[in-house]
């Protein structure tokens, strides 16, 4: 299993949301952490820069793995429009 880190964003936009939404992206954060990669996750590789994209309905966590360390790095979880943004 690997260890999964949040950034500050990423740790303070969880700690903003609603109870119900934390939960189910924390639920998913928890099924990542088992395996990164696994499709039935809706994990998509990202096209424009390094690292994957998990779906949790309109949400989206952005994370890069580091497979020597078994750590999963969480860079950022947000709104489907603006989690892309630089």
């Amino acid at each position: 299993m690997y260890h999964l880190i949040l950034s500050k964003q990423a740790d303070k936009t969880l700690r903003k949301l609603p109870r119900d939404l934390s939960r189910r992206i924390k639920e998913k954060l928890i099924q990542i952490a088992e395996n990164p990669y696994a499709q039935h996750n809706n994990v998509t590789k990202l096209r424009e820069r390094p690292g994957y994209r998990l779906r949790v309905g309109d949400w989206r966590i952005i994370y890069e793995v580091e497979n020597e360390k078994l750590i999963i790095f969480v860079l950022k979880v947000g709104p489907r429009g603006e989690v892309y943004d630089e």
